[in-house]
């Protein structure tokens, strides 16, 4: 059976996959979102309250429908990324890499030996299909797809090096913590902030490897993609669920319903 990455081969053709993120950490709503269409699905396990079996949850939720499941870790732990592998990740998405190093040894922690160091236990894993997948040893390091968080100044600094590092397939550009790296804490629509992002991502493209956001803002979604950035992530579902649900609540106003500033339209999320 050969590596089967689908998303690691749209990104490496360089088509524009649209996403969408996953905060609610509920299976249930993950296969909700993977209805919707759209080509990848962030499993948040960072800033979402995800564990190993909810975010197992979650891919076996979603691996039916066409959308692709992409795991955030919490860190760039060794132990967890194998456990991340084994349960059926095969993208993941690790945060807060400023140094090429760090990058290598995100890779070293994706490829079993003598290329890496991931741990062997395939046979009993999800990955494999317990077994059923004979050749699964042959091709796991090809079928990983690794993308890299560039969220800080130090991260920019390096960025060329980070993208030089091979097993890095992409780079995501990181808004909210880059601005505050930057100084400008909660504000990632400054312009300071948003210059050194399509920076960054002429940077990434002109490296071969593809350059990642998130945004809700759809406007600078559209900007990112003709800018040729390959995966942009347009929306947080629980975020895209509390606004639904202020706006609703706000049609009744005359009911005792407290408008806030997000009920406003057009506000951002």
């Amino acid at each position: 059976m050969p590596a089967n990455n689908p998303f690691k081969t749209a990104l490496a053709a360089r088509q524009a996959q649209v996403g969408l993120w996953l905060s609610m950490a509920d299976g249930y709503l993950a296969e909700v979102a993977a209805s919707s269409g759209f080509d990848w699905l962030l499993i948040d396990g960072e800033h979402a309250p995800n564990d190993l079996r909810s975010i197992l949850a979650s891919l076996q939720a979603v691996a039916p429908w066409p959308a692709h499941a992409v795991v955030r870790v919490v860190q760039g732990d060794t132990a967890l990324i194998k456990q991340m592998l084994d349960i059926g990740a095969r993208t993941l998405l690790v945060p807060m890499v400023d140094t090429a190093e760090q990058a290598a040894a995100l890779v070293s922690a994706t490829r079993y030996p003598p290329q890496g160091i991931r741990g062997v236990g395939s046979a009993v894993a999800r990955a494999s299909q317990w077994s059923a997948r004979t050749d699964y040893l042959d091709i796991a390091d090809d079928e990983v797809c690794l993308l890299v968080q560039a969220e800080t100044v130090t991260a920019l600094s390096n960025l060329e090096a980070i993208c030089a590092v091979d097993g890095v397939h992409g780079v995501f550009l990181g808004p909210a913590d880059l601005a505050a790296s930057m100084g400008h804490r909660g504000n990632p629509g400054h312009p300071e902030v948003q210059a050194a992002i399509e920076a960054a991502m002429r940077t990434i493209i002109a490296s071969g490897k593809a350059a990642g956001t998130l945004t809700s803002d759809t406007k600078a979604a559209q900007r990112f993609l003709d800018l040729g950035c390959t995966f942009v992530a347009v929306g947080v579902d629980v975020l895209v669920f509390a606004k639904a649900a202020r706006q609703l609540r706000g049609q009744f106003t005359g009911n005792g319903a407290t408008p806030t500033a997000a009920d406003k339209p057009g506000a951002a999320y």
